[in-house]
Parts: structure tokens; C-alpha cells; sequence
């Protein structure tokens, strides 16, 4: 049995019509992903600057204490706080806006720590072992939710950029989302002996 023109041609159609309908659904699932583990990623971080209000509030009551040190945390907390990227708005450049006021508050905290260990009153108390506890794992979580956010925008950016989804994904408006680059001098390691 021969098949017309108009019925190959059909076929081919009707197969174009089925990827194109597989390709979009497949990459709205990829982005609805992305989304997804970004809300993790902000409630971690969310959830660190929650958290950082009781240090501020052992520090506070427990020492007569820098000030300029406590201040630095809670103007870099509220900025860190104030950086809003909606889901859909995922580029480079948002992400590396939302790194940086991220990575000023973890300077801050860094130093409000760093800071506090002068202060043995403060280390002897439970209150601040138990932060430090619940800090660590803060920070574990942050870096897992990151580690899942780029793992979740590759597979996402991938399907967008192979062909011939490419093509599609431009005709349907999916752009590329953004990664987390490690901190600014991660590169470096740091020097645990100086001068011996």
C-alpha cells in the first residue's frame, strides 16, 4: 500500500507537533525544578537570618560588646534580606546580585563571630554553643540547597541549548537560568601556619 504525499507529509507534521508538545512540557517540568529548589535556597538563607537575631540578642545581652561589628551584621542582614528574585527572573546577572549581598552577610557574621571568640564569658554560655551548632548546619544547608539549585538550572539549561530543542526553546521564550559561582577568593586556600 502507497502512502500520498499528503499523508507523509501529515506524519511528518503530526511527529514535529508530538516533540514540540514533549519538548515544552518536558522543559516547563525542568523549570518549574528550578524554580522549586530556588525557594529552598532563599528559605536557607531565610532561615540564617532568622537565626542570626539570636546572636545578635545573646551578644547583646551577654557583652558590652563592638558595636560597629554588631551593626555591620544587621545592616548586611537587612540588605541580604532585601534582595528579592522572583523565580521567573533567574539570569546571571540576579544571582550574582543575590550572591554578593549574601556573601557580605556571611562576612559580617564571620566577623561578629570571629569577635565573639574574644570574649570567653560568651563561649562558656549555652546559648552561644548552641547557635554555633545550629550555624554549622545553616551553612551545610545553604551550601546543599546551592549545590541542588546549579545541579537542577544545568539539566534545565542543557534541554534549552541542545538541538533541535534549541530551537524550540527560543520559539516558547525558556532562557537560561543563572548558577552560584563559588565566593569571590575561593580559589585561594587559606594559610592555616604563617610564619613558623
Amino acid at each position: 500500500m502507497k502512502l500520498g504525499r499528503n499523508a507523509i507529509l501529515l506524519i511528518v507534521l503530526g511527529a514535529l507537533a508530538l516533540y514540540a508538545i514533549t519538548f515544552y512540557n518536558g522543559t516547563i517540568s525542568a523549570e518549574e525544578g528550578v524554580k522549586g529548589q530556588w525557594a529552598k535556597v532563599e528559605s536557607a538563607y531565610q532561615m540564617r537570618a532568622d537565626k542570626s537575631k539570636n546572636l545578635e540578642a545573646i551578644v547583646t545581652n551577654a557583652a558590652d560588646f563592638e558595636r560597629e561589628t554588631l551593626t555591620e551584621v544587621i545592616e548586611a542582614r537587612s540588605k541580604a534580606s532585601s534582595i528579592q528574585i522572583n523565580a521567573d527572573n533567574l539570569t546571571p546577572e540576579n544571582i550574582a546580585a543575590f550572591q554578593q549581598a549574601q556573601e557580605q552577610f556571611s562576612g559580617s557574621l564571620g566577623r561578629l563571630l570571629a569577635t565573639i571568640e574574644r570574649y570567653p564569658e560568651l563561649k562558656a554560655m549555652g546559648l552561644y554553643g548552641d547557635f554555633m551548632a545550629e550555624y554549622s548546619g545553616m551553612e551545610n544547608r545553604i551550601k546543599t540547597e546551592r549545590d541542588r539549585f546549579n545541579e537542577a538550572a544545568k539539566g534545565y539549561n542543557t534541554r534549552i541549548k541542545r538541538f533541535p530543542g534549541n530551537m524550540l526553546a527560543g520559539i516558547f521564550g525558556f532562557e537560561e537560568k543563572g548558577y552560584f559561582a563559588a565566593d569571590a577568593g575561593a580559589e585561594k586556600a587559606p594559610e592555616l601556619f604563617k610564619d613558623r
